[in-house]
């Protein structure tokens, strides 16, 4: 009986594992000799080994206890069978599983390497790519005003001096920060770009030839006080919130983003309406301008962090450098302008331009479009503005209507009339800038006052009608409350004055002075004129009306210092006024080359009957 039972474990065994692999398992384990054996005892042990895996086992079992020996070799065996059939079924199931998914695993791993390869591009954006290159080719011409911008500094009109004084102010080996006030449309912007190029030119010039010139709109300047955004000056974008690239988004490290007064740095900045900055955000820059540096800080950021660049770790520590020059526009009013920014820059003021530039911008723009003129077209054209740009603009639109009419094939070949500017001024519902006040005649009661409006200074007509009081010492003076409150100083000096030189009583009259048009003074320059005014109606002296005045009056009669004298010449000669009189102290603001008016410096009263009034006049 266990003869038969080692007989057949040793069969099932060479079934199992094959004839040659138990021969080498056999020969391994050192069980070849006991399978050989004769004795029950010893190729129980030999199989042992075998099932056991163990070379080891020497202890053979005894006679009796070879039953229980032999039933535990059959368990052992049957174990083995049952793990290696297990192992088959499960190497099949998973060979018909790789079977099943070899397709989509393929698949996969091509798309895998096909991302890889190709980037984040796929069918839709490079559709939309090719449709944006697309537009990009289509263009529908420069704009008439690009091309006929002046692109050098003599085509630049009426602001010689102040082209030439900018240029001495940059292109110094100690350069200024500039400020340039003016009316819009006289060629701020366009001197600042060609005031650098200029000074690049010069030995002594601190400007590189690749100096930057980066130009912003001061009003179209936006911030965020929490520093999250900040175009000008720079910013540290959040890592978390605001997100970074790729390669700083896992481990969250900030990243400033440069302003504009980084990409400047070593060349000019140029800001135009500078005064329509928010005031803190104007305070920020001034601090860079003292610092020559931008300083960054984040809570995000760890200097000892090794996933730091040392770029970043330079911009944290040092700041980036914002070392730059910093010329800034304005049309509007000097003292609307933050003092802090104003005591560090240098000042220029540029000029409203006069007809005959006017005039002169007008036939430069034609030569520049290869267009004949009419001859009355440029004095036309300098009738309905007082800015350069506008004044191409009217040419451009003239332009549009002389080629429309004519039908020529060659813009070359056209010829502006009239009648072409005409049209533009009635569709662009244009007014005349200034109308002819000044004349040849003499008026009793009229006379003619300088006050300014911006950057442009405008003639004020000013009346007076004096009657006899219904009863003596009864009288009154009358004026439109509308011209403001200075105003009303100035009737009262002038009362004064006009009882001192005339020695009639001013309550025996009902005095009427009219500020025509009700406009608002916000200053006292127009006191001597109303003197003047007061001072004829009540004498019935006549007043030349080609004199203008300003000054304001005192009741001693003497003519005190205004200011905007250059903006009130300008006005009186824009509406044909031939002679100006203006306080004596004044006589340094006024402009020097000065052609088609006369001024003459006055002191009291009697200076202004003598040139204001008809000769031979006694009072």
């Amino acid at each position: 009986m266990p003869e038969g039972q080692l007989d057949a474990l040793l069969s099932l065994l060479v079934e199992v594992m094959g004839a040659d692999k138990l021969v080498l398992k056999t020969s391994k384990f050192g069980a070849l000799e006991l399978l050989r054996s004769e004795s029950l005892e010893e190729r129980a042990l030999g199989l042992k080994k075998i099932i056991d895996r163990n070379p080891t086992l020497n202890t053979l079992p005894r006679r009796e206890e070879l039953p229980l020996f032999i039933n535990e070799l059959q368990d052992k065996t049957a174990e083995m069978i049952a793990r290696q059939r297990a192992e088959k079924e499960l190497e099949q199931k998973v060979l018909e599983k790789l079977q099943q998914r070899h397709d989509q695993y393929i698949e996969e791993i091509r798309r895998e390497v096909l991302k890889k390869s190709c980037g984040p591009e796929n069918a839709q954006t490079l559709k939309r790519l090719a449709i944006l290159e697309k537009e990009n080719r289509k263009k529908v011409n420069r704009t008439i005003l690009e091309m006929l911008r002046p692109s050098k500094l003599q085509e630049i009109v009426g602001q010689e001096r102040r082209v030439k004084a900018l240029i001495s102010k940059i292109a110094s080996p100690f350069p200024q920060h500039v400020l340039i006030f003016g009316p819009p449309g006289v060629g701020k912007t366009t001197a600042a770009r060609l005031a650098l190029e200029e000074a690049k030119k010069l030995q002594h010039s601190p400007f590189s030839r690749d100096a930057p010139f980066i130009e912003v709109n001061g009003a179209s300047l936006r911030w965020d006080p929490r520093e999250a955004t900040n175009p000008l000056l720079g910013s540290v974008h959040d890592p978390i919130y605001q997100g970074a690239r790729k390669e700083f988004a896992d481990s969250g490290v900030p990243e400033p983003k440069l302003g504009l007064v980084s990409e400047a740095n070593g060349g000019i900045l140029f800001i135009d309406e500078i005064g329509d900055m928010d005031p803190y955000f104007l305070n920020k820059l001034i601090k860079v301008l003292e610092d020559k540096r931008v300083n960054f800080s984040s809570s995000y950021y760890d200097p000892d962090d090794e996933r730091v660049p040392q770029y970043i770790k330079k911009l944290f520590e040092e700041g980036a450098p914002a070392d730059f020059i910093l010329i800034g526009a304005t049309t509007g009013e000097p003292c609307e302008l933050n003092p802090a920014s104003r005591s560090r820059c240098a000042e220029i003021y540029f000029e409203p331009l006069t007809p005959e530039d006017i005039k002169s911008v007008v036939e430069n723009a034609a030569l520049k479009l290869g267009v004949s003129l009419d001859p009355e077209v440029p004095h036309i054209i300098c009738k309905y503005t007082v800015e350069g740009r506008k004044a191409v603009s009217i040419l451009a639109d003239a332009f549009s209507f002389s080629l429309l009419r004519s039908s020529c094939s060659d813009p070359n070949g056209v010829t502006i009339t009239s009648e072409d500017v005409y049209e533009v001024v009635r569709s662009s519902r244009l007014v005349p800038t200034a109308k002819s006040l000044g004349s040849s005649s003499c008026e009793i009661g009229k006379t003619f006052g300088l006050g300014i409006s911006g950057f442009m200074g405008r003639v004020l007509e000013i009346e007076a009608a004096a009657f006899e009081a219904r009863e003596p010492g009864k009288g009154r003076l009358h004026f439109n409350e509308t011209a403001g409150p200075l105003t009303k100083d100035s009737v009262f000096n002038a009362a004064a004055v006009i009882r001192q030189i005339t020695e009639k009583e001013i309550t025996d009259f009902d005095i009427y002075v009219n500020i025509v048009g009700g406009a608002g003074i916000d200053g006292p320059s127009a006191g001597a004129a109303i003197l003047l005014a007061m001072l004829s109606v009540i004498t019935k002296v006549p007043t030349k009306q080609s004199v203008a005045i300003t000054g304001e009056i005192s009741i001693r009669g003497r003519i005190k210092p205004v200011g905007g004298i250059i903006e009130e010449i300008y006005g009186a000669k824009m509406s044909g006024i031939k002679t100006v009189l203006i306080p004596s102290e004044n006589r340094a603001d006024v402009p020097v080359g000065l052609n088609g008016i006369q001024v003459i410096p006055i002191e009291t009263i009697e200076d202004i009957i003598l040139h204001a009034c008809e000769k031979n006049c006694n009072f």
